[in-house]
């Protein structure tokens, strides 16, 4: 097993969305390179639901680590675990369709199809409504600057990366964490050091050690660069 002793980089926490991407949302063709010649655990922590970072992961090559749903779905040393009343969740979103909302992804919800833990609703939806009736469910609305995600209060990526390192023996502390939303707050609160990238909204610049001068994944890799320089030099 990896121990924060064999380490002659520090493991990631990654968003994904903003983070490996470009400003359209297509991945970066340089995140191959990167993350494939790592060397120490990369959690990929995202919004998406579970099975986007898993085939990420699979098809990068890399172990598939992942905090998925915003924090309701983990998996991790081959093993998921699950937080969040997805039952609660697809209740509000019916009742919030009753009431004229729509979730705003089409014929065929891509979004939706495989999300176990909470709903995630297109940013032109009415925002109001929505609000009015996760309250109504005891649940909460986030905004990641892709959807609106309506989950269970309290289920958070942060606690997500605290149960990964829990399984895989690690120290919270020594992660380095990249985000650009809402979302990857908490998980700022867990890692040793955090980074905002340029392009990140206010809550997760305001949560981060550092705010980057490059966005999207020029700026995760402005970072990478920065500690592969720093450890060999």
């Amino acid at each position: 097993m990896y121990t924060d002793a064999d380490a002659t980089v520090p493991p990631l926490v990654l968003d994904i969305d903003g983070t490996l991407t470009d400003a359209p949302g297509r991945l970066d063709p340089r995140v191959p390179v990167y993350l494939q010649s790592w060397d120490a655990p990369i959690v990929l922590a995202t919004g998406k639901s579970f099975p986007y970072p898993v085939a990420l992961c699979h098809f990068l090559g890399i172990e598939q680590t992942v905090i998925a749903e915003n924090g309701g779905v983990i998996l991790a040393d081959e093993t998921v675990s699950y937080q969040g009343d997805s039952e609660r969740a697809q209740a509000a979103a019916s009742v919030f369709e009753e009431r004229g909302g729509e979730l705003g992804w089409g014929g065929f919800d891509d979004v939706n199809k495989w999300r176990e833990t909470e709903i995630a609703v297109d940013l032109s939806a009415d925002e109001e409504l929505l609000r009015e009736v996760a309250a109504e469910f005891d649940l909460t609305v986030i905004d990641t600057g892709y959807a609106y995600h309506l989950k269970t209060p309290g289920v958070e990526k942060g606690d997500g990366l605290k149960a990964v390192c829990e399984t895989l023996e690690l120290d919270p502390d020594s992660f380095v964490a990249i985000g650009d939303s809402e979302n990857d707050v908490s998980t700022f609160a867990v890692a040793g050091r955090s980074y905002a990238v340029g392009n990140a909204d206010d809550a997760a610049q305001r949560a981060a050690d550092e705010i980057l001068e490059n966005s999207y994944f020029d700026g995760t890799a402005s970072v990478l660069d920065r500690i592969e320089s720093s450890e060999t030099s």
